[in-house]
């Protein structure tokens, strides 16, 4: 039987866990503040029916890291119909806005006239590619509405990572190095596949020596939509001893023919693993470069130890 101050004598009283102090506290649980602007994800390429389930499982990732999110998508080369292009997804943005401000006044709420960015683009691109950045610059000029345009993804510890699954799922690299047991199609060399021309190389070798790490094998960037560029760090690679290439796209994948890649891998006398598509870390990427441009991410997105 119970008193008024608790439990009956001998029965155990739950007590609430105290807070854990100082810095092993665990950290409050970040929402997207009320009024925060949309995170629109820019997507190159074609759209198709792949493209856009790759897209909303990008956004339903960043959408599960950040409770109340605005996510959209908008497509650099869509219809407004099926797709809706990045112009209009940013104008419709601006006046959803505009009417939620309005018709909360009309109701007598004492509402703060909007003010800041609409929306902050987020481009769907591993590395630069300065010609389809252009284009999304463009697009976002075009809408006439107030969005702030984040860098690429890349390069980041979590693309490493990615690259790292992506090999291993094709059998061309080991799961993890710790383990005790061989890959009969192993590779000894990777060739970083990327466009974007010399720039994507350079900013791809940075993610190349991160891959390099986790598996403990050369790992040199060429650039696809550069002829020779394949061919010749393939040979590089061999002539530096490694005998069996693999090719690992440092892209997405909308954002090119998916045919280059098979081509690229014939060119080099290798195996390809699949493009990065959407594995987790994007979507936790795309919500980094918001929550970066708007100021309310104290922690970014971390890679996994190198094993």
């Amino acid at each position: 039987m119970s008193s008024p101050t608790g439990p009956a004598s001998g029965l155990p009283v739950r007590m609430p866990r105290p807070r854990q102090p100082g810095r092993h506290r665990r950290p409050e649980p970040l929402a997207a503040p009320e009024g925060a602007p949309a995170l629109v994800l820019a997507v190159p390429g074609t759209p198709s029916a792949a493209t856009r389930s790759l897209s909303e499982e990008v956004v339903s990732i960043a959408r599960s890291e950040l409770p109340g999110l605005d996510a959209r998508i908008g497509y650099l080369d869509g219809d407004d119909a099926e797709f809706p292009t990045l112009t209009s997804v940013l104008a419709h943005a601006a006046q959803e806005r505009t009417a939620r401000y309005e018709q909360a006044r009309a109701a007598g709420v004492d509402a703060k006239e909007p003010d800041g960015p609409v929306a902050v683009v987020v481009p769907l691109l591993a590395g630069p590619d300065g010609a389809l950045l252009r284009r999304i610059r463009q697009a976002v000029m075009d809408s006439r509405v107030a969005a702030e345009l984040t860098d690429v993804l890349g390069p980041h510890p979590l693309l490493a990572e990615a690259l790292h699954v992506r090999l291993s799922e094709a059998g061309l690299a080991r799961a993890d190095r710790a383990r005790l047991f061989t890959v009969a199609t192993a590779a000894d060399g990777i060739i970083l596949a990327s466009v974007g021309g010399e720039e994507a190389v350079q900013a791809a070798g940075i993610t190349g020596m991160l891959l390099a790490a986790r598996l403990a094998v050369p790992v040199m960037a060429a650039a696809l939509d550069q002829d020779g560029s394949i061919s010749s760090v393939a040979e590089q690679l061999r002539s530096s001893g490694s005998q069996q290439l693999a090719l690992a796209p440092y892209l997405i994948g909308p954002e090119i023919d998916p045919g280059l890649i098979d081509a690229a891998a014939k060119e080099a006398g290798c195996s390809a693993a699949e493009a990065l598509g959407p594995y987790p870390a994007i979507g936790k990427l795309a919500l980094a470069k918001y929550t970066t441009s708007l100021g309310i991410a104290p922690q970014q997105a971390q890679g996994s130890p190198v094993r």
